[in-house]
């Protein structure tokens, strides 16, 4: 398995890098992001995914929850009544960002969970007890399903249970047992998935629609076409650029995770995706709010104010998979008239702290026109007055106030002209015993 820092970004795989850090950011602020990588096969899509454990950040935690309970937001049937005082006394702890893995072949009781039947036939102190399974554990955490396309055509009753899971933030999972009544249990987790769309049984999107529109993001991993990159590839030596950047990435995760509040697209986004929603007859909305989300997510990560260009990159893996490739052009193509037109595309993505900034500059600049302008209004009023008491050149000289300009007489002037700053203040500026 390479490492984090083993792994070479190229034009081919660019993207999911990209999206991978803005679903890590999502499951850290409790708002996840489902990823699905589909590319032929040794493209090393899945090699990146798994790579990616390695910059998870740290999570704190109920000291020993098994499901990895919020200290300030804690669900589990242990906790969830317990006091902050009580809370404190149990203890917190830090760990890793839970990374879980569930294979093309598991069954629904090892992925949701069970009761424990060797705790509820203990013979000294039988309980009835949940066997959690890998959704449950993995909570505040991610999952990573390899082969989607074959869980989706062999294992429909996972699938149903992704279903429930991705289909709200957080999602849920239900554990249910004869004799019991279901168990309903809070799941706050990011997807990760990956398939080869060439291979049976075909592309998610044609084998469970349904499934494949959970994915808030689609993104094609394609094979490097630069020989340097393979020869890279090949030497599996660390990437200079990628050496020490797993501990930058952990902090950088935190970091913008505090100031996550901070970047809130404006309505003018909001308006323009209810428009492409509407005009370009999309099926879920689920598109255009992984649209927003993810436009928020990047600004948060580059620390800037997302342009037209982020726009456009992020449509383009929200609607890959949730629309034919003939609309997507469409809507593509009107994003990129938006950069053709004479507004300010920045405005129209700008955070509430940029809008907020913005407004303070453009109320100042306003006051410095009015002062400009109010400086003009006095040098038109004091010509105007000279003009109205006969003070004008042309007035004293006979000349009409309408005459025809082609009976204007002119002279060329006697040297060649001087700039304004080149000029002594004396040599255009007059008194008025001088005028």
């Amino acid at each position: 398995m390479k490492k984090y820092n083993q792994l070479i970004k190229h034009s081919g795989n660019a993207a999911l890098f990209d999206f991978i850090e803005l679903s890590i950011l999502g499951t850290l602020v409790a708002q996840p992001l489902h990823l699905h990588a589909e590319g032929l096969r040794g493209t090393g899509k899945t090699t990146i995914i798994r790579a990616s454990r390695e910059i998870l950040p740290k999570i704190k935690r109920i000291k020993g929850c098994d499901y990895n309970c919020d200290p300030n937001n804690p669900h589990c049937p242990e906790h969830k009544n317990l006091t902050k005082q009580e809370i404190l006394e149990i203890g917190i702890e830090q760990i890793d960002m839970p990374f879980l893995e569930i294979s093309p072949s598991a069954k629904k009781g090892t992925v949701v969970g069970s009761i424990d039947l060797k705790k509820l036939t203990s013979k000294r102190n039988p309980e009835a007890a949940i066997l959690l399974g890998t959704i449950p554990k993995a909570h505040r955490g991610i999952i990573f399903i390899d082969e989607i396309n074959r869980v989706a055509d062999m294992s429909p009753e996972i699938a149903d249970v992704l279903l429930d899971v991705m289909g709200t933030k957080p999602g849920k999972i239900q554990i249910e047992e004869v004799g019991f009544s279901p168990i309903i249990i809070p799941a706050q987790v990011s997807i990760w998935a990956a398939s080869n769309p060439d291979e049976d049984p075909g592309p998610l999107a044609e084998i469970r629609r349904q499934l494949s529109d959970r994915f808030d993001f689609t993104v094609n991993v394609e094979r490097p076409t630069d020989p340097n990159i393979v020869e890279m590839i090949l030497k599996k030596q660390i990437n200079p650029f990628f050496d020490g950047l797993e501990t930058k990435k952990r902090c950088l995760f935190t970091q913008v995770a505090n100031e996550i509040n901070n970047f809130t697209p404006s309505d003018k986004i909001k308006s323009l995706l209810a428009s492409i929603y509407v005009d370009f007859g999309l099926e879920s909305i689920r598109g255009v709010e992984a649209i927003l989300q993810g436009v928020k997510f990047k600004s948060a990560m580059t620390n800037r104010t997302s342009n037209i260009n982020d726009l456009i990159f992020i449509t383009a893996h929200a609607l890959r998979h949730r629309t034919d490739k003939k609309n997507l052009n469409d809507i593509l193509e009107r994003l990129q008239q938006l950069t053709n037109k004479h507004t300010d595309n920045d405005v129209l993505l700008k955070s509430e702290k940029n809008i907020i900034e913005d407004v303070a500059k453009k109320k100042n600049t306003e006051i410095d026109k009015r002062q400009s302008l109010s400086l003009f209004e006095k040098l038109s009023n004091y010509f105007k007055n000279r003009s109205q008491s006969g003070g004008t050149s042309s007035s004293r000289n006979g000349y009409s106030k309408h005459q025809n300009a082609k009976d204007t007489n002119l002279n060329a002037p006697p040297q060649k002209a001087l700039p304004i700053s080149e000029l002594e203040l004396k040599e255009y500026v007059k008194t008025d015993k001088e005028l």
